[in-house]
């Protein structure tokens, strides 16, 4: 058996069990044995602290189904405050290299708070056909592809059959999508309900998740969309914690919006420490 020292972390009840990057080590394997809740440690997801030539840090994500993901938002929080941890001398503001590019990120005790990728292919109004019903939903990529559907009575939300049947969606394929089960609080506010594609269920949370039910809700409860500065949603999340996301936003066309400078706020709490024997 091979010896592996891990953190496990969670963000907004999104958990991660953290390593440092090993050369010999089968990240995909290891995924899917230490992220078992009843064979190994329990978790939604390994992420893999490493070098960078281009930042200064790198972060791998693998689901616990083994797949590797572009980009995990609130796992990007729990890698930030893990590095801070960990280094003697952390600059305010470093770069975290992901497969969904750069990343900048602040630490202040166990909040972090982020710089995604810019947002990316935005397709508003999507009609999907699921289950002998027709609902439209909002698909956007936030670093990894997600579908945002706005809805009454989410807690009533079949969110893992429903959730299981968009995901696999032909309209979405070859890759799938996440799905976002949106529904507003009050002005500002929207909670959230996300089935993540690789976990293969609904989780506590999902921070790119979270982003894009912030951006798509702001877009959807203002009506003339104007030039914004530091546009501001809060996201409450299924495990109660809610996160903060800010973001500019320029329009091209009422079908064009811009958004930019996105940065996701909220906790990166460490759980515990110890060996795992792989």
């Amino acid at each position: 058996m091979k010896k592996i020292l891990f953190q496990k972390m969670q963000g907004a009840g999104n958990d991660f069990v953290v390593i440092d990057h090993d050369p010999q080590l089968d990240y995909p394997v290891l995924a899917r044995k230490a992220c078992d809740r009843h064979m190994g440690i329990g978790a939604d997801g390994v992420i893999v602290l490493g070098s960078s030539t281009v930042c200064d840090h790198r972060m791998r994500i693998f689901n616990a189904d083994g797949s590797e993901a572009e980009m995990c938002g609130n796992g990007a929080r729990c890698l930030a405050v893990y590095v801070a941890n960990k280094f003697a001398v952390v600059p305010e503001i470093f770069t975290v290299e992901t497969k969904a590019g750069t990343l900048q990120a602040s630490v202040h005790g166990d909040i972090a708070a982020v710089r995604l990728s810019d947002p990316a292919d935005y397709r508003p109004e999507v009609e999907i056909k699921a289950a002998g019903h027709k609902l439209t939903g909002h698909f956007i990529n936030t670093g990894v592809p997600h579908v945002v559907v706005f809805v009454q009575g989410l807690q009533e939300m079949d969110v893992d059959g429903l959730g299981r049947l968009i995901r696999q969606h032909s309209l979405f394929a070859p890759k799938g999508t996440n799905v976002n089960f949106v529904e507003k609080v009050r002005e500002g506010v929207v909670a959230v309900r996300t089935y993540e594609r690789g976990v293969e269920a609904e989780t506590l949370a999902c921070g790119t998740g979270s982003v894009a039910s912030a951006l798509i809700g702001y877009l959807h409860s203002t009506g003339k969309l104007t030039p914004q500065k530091g546009a501001a949603m809060r996201v409450a999340t299924k495990s109660g914690e809610v996160l903060d996301v800010t973001f500019d936003l320029d329009v091209v066309d009422k079908d064009r919006p811009v958004m930019t400078n996105v940065w996701l706020k909220g906790s990166g709490k460490l759980i515990c420490k110890g060996e795992y024997y792989l």
